[in-house]
């Protein structure tokens, strides 16, 4: 596909490019570690116990994580391109 001045697979290595840089992004984040807590750190509620197996580590239950993800505030993207149309937004 032509794209103006870029060479051919310049659009295809981008989003490749964008792909692997959140891939590693992703594995970076460190994972709970110790042991599994019985009770929510935040609530006091019993963790069930096949969420305890299945995330070691973990210290959350489902209602209080899921919150707490909610929170989490998406990051602009990484402007690959360069053109000024794509910086001014």
């Amino acid at each position: 596909m032509a794209g103006g001045w870029a060479r051919d697979g310049a659009v295809s290595e981008q989003i490749e490019a964008s792909i692997s840089d959140e891939l590693a992004r992703l594995k970076a984040r460190k994972a709970p570690v110790g042991e599994s807590l019985t009770h929510c750190a935040e609530c006091e509620e019993d963790i069930p116990e096949p969420r305890r197996q299945a995330i070691p580590g973990v210290k959350l239950c489902l209602d209080c994580q899921q919150e707490r993800d909610s929170a989490f505030k998406t990051r602009g993207g990484i402007n690959r391109r360069g053109s000024k149309d794509s910086q001014l937004k």
